[in-house]
């Protein structure tokens, strides 16, 4: 199974989720927010920081620009290449960029007050 665990209150977050759903048309992805119980239970031995997109494959675990890049891999060709470049930079390159944007990701997109309630079509996707 393929979890991305986000931070549900992020606006940055939640419209990387809204992304992953438009362009998962095999709906390979399940999501789980970092506050919410599931994310508890089966990241209990991780950092579980809401800073960070963590990516568990199988119950295999990664996080920030790394995850990232595996999740572009999984959506489509256009989205393959991307993730293909993405791998040509170190990780230390990209992990940079990705924990400026999340240290400032309030700041540059806000946040919601409570953790985000899929729609209907959604439900099935979303882990408590």
């Amino acid at each position: 199974m393929r979890i991305i665990y986000f931070d549900g209150v992020c606006n940055l977050c939640n419209g990387f989720v809204d992304f992953v759903i438009r362009q998962d048309s095999m709906n390979k992805f399940y999501f789980a927010s970092l506050q919410g119980t599931t994310a508890q239970k089966e990241l209990f031995t991780q950092d579980l920081g809401l800073d960070t997109v963590i990516l568990s494959i199988d119950g295999v675990v990664s996080k920030k620009s790394q995850a990232v890049l595996i999740i572009f891999n999984e959506l489509g060709p256009f989205f393959k290449i991307i993730s293909l470049l993405g791998n040509c930079l170190p990780t230390v390159a990209c992990d940079l960029i990705y924990d400026f944007v999340a240290k400032n990701r309030y700041r540059f997109f806000g946040q919601k007050e409570t953790c985000r309630v899929p729609t209907a079509s959604e439900r099935t996707r979303f882990l408590p």
